[in-house]
């Protein structure tokens, strides 16, 4: 029986360790200006849905970038720890 614990554990440990590891960048906008040379992010983090900081706006993105013209915005998505918590990065560039 312990054997048969052993055995199934190893693969669910696995799984969940490439869980943990899960990023996604997808865009979200682009504009008809020239691809700019300037990059601002933003990043929030929530723990369990529902604690933690997320301010991963496009305006703090270009604040912290210098960027005042707009050329695209990227949204990256990233499972943290087990997926109980989310990393949220906003990704701007411009000029």
């Amino acid at each position: 029986m312990k054997s048969a614990v052993k055995t199934a554990a190893l693969p669910i440990l696995l799984l969940l360790l490439l869980i943990s590891c899960a990023t996604l960048t997808v865009p979200v906008s682009a504009t008809s200006n020239d691809l700019g040379r300037l990059v601002g992010t933003s990043t929030g983090t929530v723990w369990l849905g529902v604690f933690g900081k997320a301010d991963a706006s496009i305006k703090e993105a270009c604040r912290n970038g210098g960027i005042r013209e707009i050329s695209t915005v990227d949204f990256e998505t990233e499972i943290l720890f087990l997926g109980l918590g989310k990393r949220y990065t906003c990704i701007v560039t411009g000029e």
